[in-house]
């Protein structure tokens, strides 16, 4: 087969150029290739990879110093690889190599290879294709059949999976995130090594890990891959407080559902809905803490009591293990899922606006996500249920977009300032500057007063009166 349309891109010329120069025989290979041949990316490809038989750095500064304006080059001496961007696409080239591991290390020993050395360590024969920038141009170098596979749908590797995947167990989680990326299947003795080398995932760094558990969050559907996970026993590695959640339990006839599988729908439910990463976190960690707080009464039934409160929690001793940031990404997933259940608890038709001031202020910005979460999170069958549940949901929203415009209360902070308090009470700071500052938005929120400077100094003069305070009252206060 010739691939000679694939190569319409100026890089390809110049790459040609530049490898008859230095007589390195050079090829195209990877997702560009897999891609090309899948109609995937037709919008064009943002990332080429090139491999040449000889020195990749040499390669890459030959072709970087024939282009107008490409980024630095950025040169890995260890890896014999090296990269940059030019107009949009980020280019790297590395020299065909062999390698080796030992039992105990990812990294591995590294030689100079032949393509078909390259294309051994390959993770997968759709990722082992190659077109030839040589004499013959276009040609396909499939070695492993990958073209067949590509055509089946079928994830296989080049060599006896035991082999690929125990040489770099990161692959076990590529196999299922292609698997789930691209809808095809993943060999069976593929995956029944994957399920044998599964206790391998825990030599490979957290980031790594992360990284391809992120793709697979990202993807169509989210539950295909973690369902994989799961079922090749790599889960309970990752995040066993989500295997946690498997299985339901009976007593006295009762009994109560199973949290995981339906954790897999809400992700599933609000994949459409959003490409936020964190928020698809939030939809996945929304119930880890029923697991721990779990209890069974003879008047209530199953209980998950303070579960959301407890979740929070749990979600920072799990992105602090696996090394996901600690900083906006974590606060914003622990406050969703901390109110996950709030927005339930005001479907009820009484609920005051004080409850709905009080979501608001504590949701700030991300209330619109929050309900989101609690849309996907209607799992049930009965479709008249669905359409009651999601009835209700709108009303809170209306109920708390009327609040929202009367009260100004998201994100709000009460109108008079900690100085302004100090000053007027001739206070240094201390504990009453706190009371008097937090009773005030309390006041706010219950409605007691409305959202006005005007009010706030108002009530702030009575609050401090009340703790024998002696204000310092303005002409406009009289």
């Amino acid at each position: 087969m010739n691939l000679k349309s694939a190569l319409k891109h100026k890089i390809f010329e110049i790459v040609c150029d530049s490898a008859l120069e230095l007589d390195q025989e050079t090829y195209v290979v990877g997702g560009f290739v897999r891609d090309f041949l899948l109609e995937r990316d037709k919008s064009g490809r943002k990332d080429i990879d090139f491999v040449t038989v000889g020195s990749g750095i040499e390669l890459a500064q030959k072709v970087h110093s024939k282009l107008n304006n490409p980024s630095k080059l950025t040169v890995f001496k260890r890896f014999g690889t090296a990269n940059f961007t030019w107009e949009g696409v980020e280019i790297e080239f590395v020299g065909a190599r062999r390698e080796s591991y030992s039992e105990d290390s990812r990294k591995p020993f590294v030689e100079d290879g032949t393509l078909e050395d390259d294309q051994k360590r390959r993770d997968f024969t759709i990722n082992a294709l190659a077109i030839s920038l040589n004499e013959n141009y276009g040609g396909l170098m499939d070695p492993f059949e990958g073209l067949k596979d590509l055509e089946m749908k079928i994830i296989r590797t080049p060599l006896a999976p035991d082999v690929t995947y125990s040489d770099d167990p990161l692959r076990m989680m590529r196999a299922i995130r292609f698997a789930a990326q691209l809808n095809f299947e993943i060999e069976d003795n593929s995956f029944h090594s994957i399920i044998k080398n599964a206790k391998r995932i825990e030599i490979v760094s957290k980031e790594r890990v992360m990284d391809e558990f992120q793709k697979i969050m990202m993807t169509e559907k989210p539950s295909v891959g973690l369902k994989l996970l799961d079922d090749a026993g790599l889960m309970k590695f990752i995040l066993p407080e989500l295997v946690a959640l498997k299985g339901i339990e009976e007593v006295e006839g009762q009994t109560h559902k199973d949290n995981f599988y339906h954790t897999l729908e809400v992700v599933d439910n609000i994949a459409p809905h959003t490409d936020n990463i964190w928020l698809r976190w939030a939809a996945l960690l929304h119930d880890i803490g029923k697991a721990p707080t779990k209890r069974y009464d003879k008047q209530q039934g199953w209980t998950f009591h303070s579960h959301e409160f407890v979740g929070s929690k749990m979600v920072y001793r799990l992105f602090k293990r696996q090394k996901l940031p600690l900083g906006n990404p974590l606060k914003y997933v622990q406050k969703i899922v901390k109110l996950s259940s709030r927005p339930i608890s005001l479907i009820d038709e009484n609920v005051t606006d004080a409850a709905l001031r009080r979501l608001l202020f504590e949701s700030g910005d991300d209330f619109d996500d929050l309900i989101k979460l609690c849309k996907a999170d209607i799992t049930t069958k009965n479709e008249k249920k669905q359409r009651r549940f999601k009835l209700n949901f709108s009303l809170v929203e209306q109920k708390i977009k009327e609040v929202e415009e009367r009260d100004r209360v998201r994100n709000f902070q009460p109108p008079v300032s900690g100085e302004e308090i100090m000053k007027t009470f001739d206070l240094q700071p201390c504990k009453e500057v706190g009371l008097i500052k937090s009773a005030i938005k309390e006041a706010i929120l219950e409605g007691e007063i409305e959202n006005n400077y005007e009010s706030a100094r108002k009530y702030m003069i009575e609050y401090g009166k009340n703790l024998y305070l002696n204000p310092k009252l303005k002409e406009s206060d009289l």
